[in-house]
C-alpha cells in the first residue's frame, strides 16, 4: 500500500495486515467516547486516541495537537461518514499521510483474515480464519478436494471463495455449541453449498431446524483427512460443548478454553449448573488428551493471544502451565472466579441465541448491529 500524500481509504483488510505485521500507526477515533471505551482497535505499535466527531465540527485543532510527526493517520468512526469528514480536515490543515476506515468499525468487525495453521499428514492443511475485530476464530479443514468448515461466522462468502480458490467443495459445517456472541454461519453455509450441518444435540433442544447430531465416538471424513469426535464432549461454556481433534494433532477447543483464559458459563443463565461441567472438562477430560495436541480456540480476547502471523494458538501442556483459569486447584475458589465479577455479556447476546436457534430471521442489518462490540466469552476477559 502506497504512502498517502491526500486523502485515501484503507480498508479493513489492509489494516488487519498492519496489525499482524505490528506497524506503527496513529488512529484517532472520532466515535463517542463510550463506544470507544466499550471496542477499539488495538496494535502493539499503534497508538489509539479518542476525540469525538462534535468536538471537531468547528475545527481539528484539537486532534492536529495530538498528532505525532511521521506517523500514518487513520481515522476512524462507526460506518466511514465522520471519519472521512475528519480525515479532509486533517489534509487541508496540513496532514499529508492521512486515511479513513472504509467502511468504519462495521467493517473492521466483518473482515476475516485466512492464517495456515499447518499441514496434515496425508497433504491436507488447516486454516484458522481470524476475525480481529470482533475476536471470532473459524476453521477450515481442506483434504482431497473436500472442506469441513468450523465454527463459521456468518459472512460464509468468504469460506465458499477460500475453498473454491483451493479447489475443495465444503462438504461439512459444524458448530462446536450453540453460539451466543454472534451469528452462526454455518446453517446457512450448508444449505448454499449443500453441505452436512453438525450441531451438539444438547444445545439443540430448542432449535426449529434439522442438523445432523455431533456426538463423541464419531468420525466425519473429509477427503483423506478424518474429525475424530473422541470422547471430547466438553460442556462448561454450553451443556453440549463438543471439541474436535483433528488427526491426533490439533484440538479445536470452541468456547470451552482460550489461549489466555477459559469460557464463561452464564450466556445462557445456567452458571450455577454448568460450572461444575466446566471444571470437570478443563481438569479431567481435557487432562486425559495428549499434552502435545494444539490448542485452537474459537475466539480470542486480547491482542497479545495472537501469535507469529496471526494465529492464535498454544500447546495444551503450555496452557496448562500459564493459563489462569487452568490453574486454580481450589474448587470454590474456581466456582467463585467463573460466576462472580464476570465481565459484561455481549451485545444482543439473547437475541444472538436466539437467531442461532432459528426463532427469529432479523434482516441482514439488523445483524450486523447484533454483532456490534467484543465478544466477551472468557471468564478473564475485562
Amino acid at each position: 500500500m502506497a504512502t498517502a500524500t491526500r486523502l485515501s481509504p484503507m480498508t479493513a483488510g489492509e489494516l488487519t495486515r498492519l496489525v499482524l505485521g505490528q506497524e506503527e500507526m496513529f488512529i484517532l477515533d472520532v466515535r463517542n467516547e463510550s463506544d470507544f471505551n466499550d471496542w477499539k482497535i488495538e496494535g502493539k505499535r499503534m497508538e489509539v486516541i479518542n476525540v469525538p466527531y462534535f468536538d471537531l465540527l468547528d475545527g481539528v485543532d484539537a486532534a492536529l495537537d495530538r498528532i505525532p510527526d511521521g506517523k500514518k493517520v487513520l481515522v476512524v468512526c462507526a460506518k466511514e461518514g465522520s471519519s472521512k469528514f475528519v480525515a479532509e480536515q486533517l489534509v487541508q490543515a496540513g496532514q499529508t499521510n492521512v486515511f479513513y476506515l472504509e467502511g468504519g468499525m462495521r467493517s473492521w468487525s466483518e473482515h476475516l483474515e485466512p492464517v495456515k495453521i499447518g499441514d496434515l499428514h496425508d497433504g491436507g492443511s488447516i486454516y484458522q480464519f481470524v476475525r480481529i475485530g470482533k475476536g471470532c476464530l473459524s476453521y477450515m479443514i481442506i483434504s482431497g478436494g473436500e472442506a469441513a468448515v468450523v465454527d463459521a461466522v456468518r459472512m460464509t462468502n468468504v469460506f465458499e471463495d477460500f475453498a473454491k480458490q483451493h479447489g475443495a467443495q465444503i462438504v461439512h459445517t459444524i458448530d462446536t455449541h450453540l453460539h451466543a456472541d454472534h451469528i452462526s454461519g454455518g446453517r446457512k453455509l450448508a444449505d448454499e453449498t449443500g453441505a452436512n450441518y453438525w450441531l451438539p444435540p444438547k444445545d439443540a433442544h430448542d432449535v426449529t431446524f434439522d442438523y445432523s447430531k455431533l456426538e463423541s465416538g464419531q468420525t466425519i471424513a473429509i477427503g483423506n483427512t478424518t474429525i475424530q469426535i473422541q470422547p471430547v464432549y466438553s460442556p462448561g461454556h454450553t451443556i453440549g460443548s463438543t471439541s474436535l481433534i483433528v488427526n491426533d494433532r490439533y484440538l479445536l477447543t470452541g468456547d470451552i478454553l482460550f489461549i489466555e483464559s477459559i469460557g464463561r458459563p452464564d450466556l445462557a443463565g445456567k452458571a450455577e449448573d454448568w460450572v461444575g461441567d466446566l471444571r470437570e472438562t478443563l481438569y479431567s477430560r481435557y487432562k486425559e488428551l495428549s499434552e502435545d495436541l494444539i490448542a485452537l480456540p474459537a475466539h480470542f480476547g486480547k491482542l497479545s493471544e495472537l501469535g507469529a502471523g496471526g494465529k492464535v494458538s498454544a500447546r495444551l501442556s503450555d496452557l496448562y502451565g500459564s493459563n489462569p483459569g487452568l490453574n486454580i486447584e481450589d474448587e470454590t475458589k474456581f466456582r467463585r472466579v467463573v460466576t462472580e465479577k464476570l465481565p459484561p455479556q455481549p451485545n444482543a447476546y439473547q437475541e444472538i441465541r436466539q437467531t442461532n436457534m432459528g426463532k427469529i430471521q432479523p434482516a441482514e442489518e439488523e445483524q450486523r448491529e447484533m454483532e456490534i462490540g467484543p465478544n466477551r466469552c472468557a471468564v478473564h476477559d475485562r
